[in-house]
């Protein structure tokens, strides 16, 4: 697939990634690129927690250990060398949208755009597990990255674990390429884990190791965060499968848009697991105009309206849709988009609150004014 490069030149400016923090370096996805079929690698959002590890790939090795019957090493190239696939694939940060959250939670402050759609290529993991041997024992699959860092006062590795299930899921990805080039240092180089349908954190980047266990793995980035929680802290569940979700890329916020004129509302729906959208409904609000032709009935007397959806580029890449509008009064508007999957979920008008704000998926909005 061609790399989908940043422009240069005039403009370029709108397509750096928006630093959220310094130092670990964390950035969101620029609006300009959430509005392509897949984002750019140079506008793609970071997560950072302890620092970027550079490691070339001529020094990069794999172990693949724990309740396993042969003990494995690989390098780079023989890894390389091993029968790939690529797919399309949204990695959302689960505390994407987090900032919309009242009272905020704690945690880095994402607006709505720590989320991207790239296509990776990389080695299914089932393959080195198969020469492996998993043990019949083994419940999970513990991933250490080569980034560290100090918790609680102690050393700490990035790890993070998956049901044998989902670990031995033939598109889960030992990923070595983004957008048809080598990962870049950001992104997880040289080897990082793609797992479909889950919230990034389970992406492992700079991977290191791969272990499996026989009893369920309670490591900090497991058991402690990247878990759902109510008020009081006590947690009700780990942070798992994306939760159903759309943004609006077009019309941008404050744009004008001519009364009796047709716009068209662009924007991109996700859901995980692989379960496929199956529907994005628009609305245009305006409390000055009642029944001005946007029709009355649900949703406090303005319509839903189904929107027209394009054919997602495989499982588990976002699927673009649009929705033709005419505005017949002039005024502030609020442009709100909500999808459905095929399971039923429909995105909620609010996100349920929870300490650590996660999972944020919420009804989409834009305002806009008709002139």
């Amino acid at each position: 697939m061609t790399p989908w490069p940043i422009p240069s030149g005039p403009g370029a400016t709108a397509w750096a990634p928006e630093q959220v923090s310094a130092d670990p370096y964390n950035a969101q996805t620029p609006a300009a690129a959430l509005a392509e079929p897949v984002t750019p690698v140079g506008a793609f959002f970071v997560r950072d927690h302890f620092g970027i590890p550079r490691t070339p790939p001529g020094r990069w090795r794999l172990r693949v250990g724990g309740a396993v019957a042969a003990p494995l090493d690989i390098g780079y190239d023989e890894l390389d060398a091993l029968d790939r696939r690529e797919l399309d694939v949204v990695l959302e940060c689960a505390g994407n949208g987090r900032s919309l959250m009242t009272p905020r939670p704690p945690g880095l402050p994402w607006g709505l755009r720590a989320v991207g759609c790239a296509h990776f290529a990389g080695v299914p993991f089932r393959a080195l597990a198969a020469r492996a041997g998993i043990e019949p024992g083994a419940v999970e699959i513990v991933f250490a990255g080569a980034d560290s860092g100090t918790v609680h006062g102690l050393p700490t590795a990035f790890e993070r674990s998956l049901p044998l299930e989902a670990a031995l899921h033939p598109d889960t990805l030992l990923a070595t390429h983004m957008n048809g080039e080598p990962l870049a240092p950001e992104h997880g180089a040289p080897v990082r884990l793609v797992v479909p349908g889950r919230y990034a954190v389970a992406d492992v980047k700079w991977l290191v190791e791969a272990r499996a266990v026989t009893e369920p793995f309670t490591g900090v980035f497991q058991a402690e965060q990247y878990v759902y929680a109510a008020s009081r802290g006590t947690p009700e569940g780990p942070v798992t499968t994306v939760r159903i979700k759309s943004h609006i890329t077009e019309p941008e916020p404050d744009a004008a848009v001519r009364r009796g004129h047709e716009a068209v509302v662009r924007g991109h729906a996700w859901s995980g697991g692989g379960v496929p959208v199956r529907r994005v409904e628009v609305r245009a609000e305006n409390e000055e105009a009642e029944g001005d032709g946007e029709g009355e009935g649900e949703d406090g007397g303005r319509k839903w309206h189904d929107a027209v959806l394009e054919p997602p580029a495989g499982p588990y890449g976002w699927t673009g849709w649009s929705y033709r509008w005419t505005p017949q009064r002039p005024g502030p508007y609020r442009l709100l988009s909500r999808a459905t999957d095929a399971h039923g979920d429909t995105q909620p008008p609010q996100a349920p609150w929870n300490a650590h704000g996660y999972g944020c998926n919420p009804v989409a909005s834009v305002e806009v004014v008709v002139v």
